[in-house]
């Protein structure tokens, strides 16, 4: 077994634990596999261990590794995410190359990811970016700034609207960690309430996925636990 097959089965481990924890049933939270800055070997390695989902923040990169990878595995229905900030510039090769998209912001990015969805596809499917922990040099709208884009969203022909995204600001505090979480579902279930058709609660990464799942997330994004730590200098 590869060591990035036996580092899914341990987040798998994890996730299952988290779940259980608290009543919920392991089946009912995906792992994305956060692959940015690794090469398309270590996403074959992770394909081979059963691993289909996989998250990208740096565009030419993820093109170039989604290529190498048809060539890799032909016959791999791989499922691609965008998590990364999007500029306005970079919505058309997103809109024509992901599965999902995480990380919209912005109802003008949310626009331009519908008008440039191509009609043979499925549509887009997208989660709201929300910053809870009001950073600064975060990505993601205010809570109400969210809500109003997810309305727009909602009404997008080529966008499916799933759910939210959020980053918090890293803490080693689970009640910290658990309360950022909690801000996220509560919108999420505010929203739900005003009839919007919202599944997915993106958030948790390999430091705080246990909160997370406590506090409902249906995927978790992660990176560092499976791949592990990332050099820069190769994106």
């Amino acid at each position: 077994m590869s060591v990035i097959a036996q580092n899914l089965q341990a987040v798998q481990s994890r996730i299952a634990l988290a779940a259980r924890a608290v009543s919920r049933e392991p089946h009912e939270v995906s792992l994305l596999a956060v692959s940015k800055t690794f090469g398309a070997d270590d996403v074959a390695a992770a394909v081979a261990a059963g691993q289909a989902a996989f998250g990208e923040n740096y565009l030419q990169e993820a093109l170039d590794k989604m290529a190498l990878l048809r060539e890799l595995l032909p016959e791999a229905a791989l499922a691609w995410h965008f998590i990364g900030p999007i500029q306005s510039n970079k919505t058309r090769p997103i809109a024509e190359h992901f599965d999902w998209v995480h990380s919209v912001d912005r109802e003008k990015i949310a626009q331009r990811l519908s008008d440039q969805r191509p009609a043979d596809l499925p549509p887009l499917n997208v989660c709201i970016q929300v910053n809870v922990s009001n950073e600064a040099s975060k990505s993601g709208a205010q809570n109400d700034e969210a809500a109003a884009i997810a309305r727009a969203v909602a009404a997008m022909p080529r966008l499916r609207l799933r759910g939210l995204m959020a980053i918090p600001e890293p803490t080693d505090d689970v009640a910290q960690q658990r309360a950022a979480f909690r801000q996220v579902r509560q919108l999420f279930e505010s929203l739900r309430a005003e009839g919007l058709s919202l599944d997915t609660l993106s958030m948790g990464m390999s430091g705080d996925l246990e909160a997370a799942v406590a506090e409902g997330a249906t995927i978790v994004r992660v990176g560092t636990a499976i791949f592990g730590r990332r050099d820069y200098s190769r994106q």
